[in-house]
């Protein structure tokens, strides 16, 4: 399988995916960082790519995105954006309502 194929099969496979440097844990960079404290502050369960340890990824998801930065997030194969789309999400409730509807738990978040 080429990158371009993993790349897309990553993205199908998985509803909720963050492609990051490092991991969710032990974040790589500050953009990385906040983007993770929103998704976890979600409190759904996401995928995550380390994009450090995935050189060949690194280098054709930007090309594969059309979107030149990192981190990237992708909810239901479609590519939501990066930090600081996600913050303002966050802070307007979009996010947690997206990731919510992703998860499948949309008619719980609403209760």
């Amino acid at each position: 399988m080429d990158v371009m194929e993993q790349i897309k099969d990553q993205i199908e496979s998985h509803d909720i995916l963050l492609y990051m440097k490092g991991s969710p844990k032990l974040p790589q960079c500050g953009f990385s960082s906040k983007a993770v404290q929103a998704l976890m502050a979600c409190g759904e369960q996401f995928a995550f790519v380390d994009i450090l340890a995935n050189p060949e990824i690194r280098a054709n998801l930007p090309k594969y995105a059309n979107w030149p930065t990192f981190p990237q997030l992708w909810i239901k194969g479609e590519l939501i954006g990066g930090s600081d789309i996600i913050i303002d999400m966050f802070n307007s409730g979009e996010l947690q309502q997206l990731i919510a509807e992703a998860a499948g738990s949309a008619e719980k978040a609403e209760d």
